[in-house]
């Protein structure tokens, strides 16, 4: 029996705030679904009562691991509130996420109305499994 496939959480700390206000706006599908974060970010989601596998620190090498995740068939969506206007050291590991969840087909939402759309479609998904 294959392992359910989890949900990455990553936001940038200028969009941390945007992301926990998200996150509970959502929380039906996330109470339901295997949570990965980074670190820091992990610890925010935290506080909203969710259980979550934390990672290290995005500029530590949490994006990595999520690529490595990603790269491995273990997730199923990556949302990734990101600072498009600030200045990132680990860039390249971004890069590199993006770039395998498109080589991979992992859905990958990097603002607020990307992931709503998603969020959409794996809540229909949830509600369709729990039919069956």
């Amino acid at each position: 029996m294959p392992t359910e496939k989890g949900i990455a959480i990553i936001a940038h700390d200028g969009k941390k705030a945007e992301m926990i206000a998200f996150v509970k706006d959502h929380s039906k599908l996330f109470q339901n679904s295997k949570l990965v974060a980074t670190g820091t970010t992990g610890q925010f989601v935290e506080q909203t009562g969710l259980k979550v596998k934390k990672l290290l620190s995005g500029p530590k090498g949490g994006d990595a691991q999520i690529a490595s995740m990603v790269a491995e068939g273990k997730l199923k969506a990556v949302i990734f509130f990101r600072d498009p206007l600030g200045k990132h050291p680990h860039e390249p590991d971004v890069q590199m996420l993006m770039r395998l969840c498109d080589l991979h087909n992992v859905a990958l939402a990097t603002n607020t109305s990307t992931a709503r759309l998603m969020v959409k479609g794996l809540e229909a998904e949830l509600d369709s499994s729990s039919h069956q």
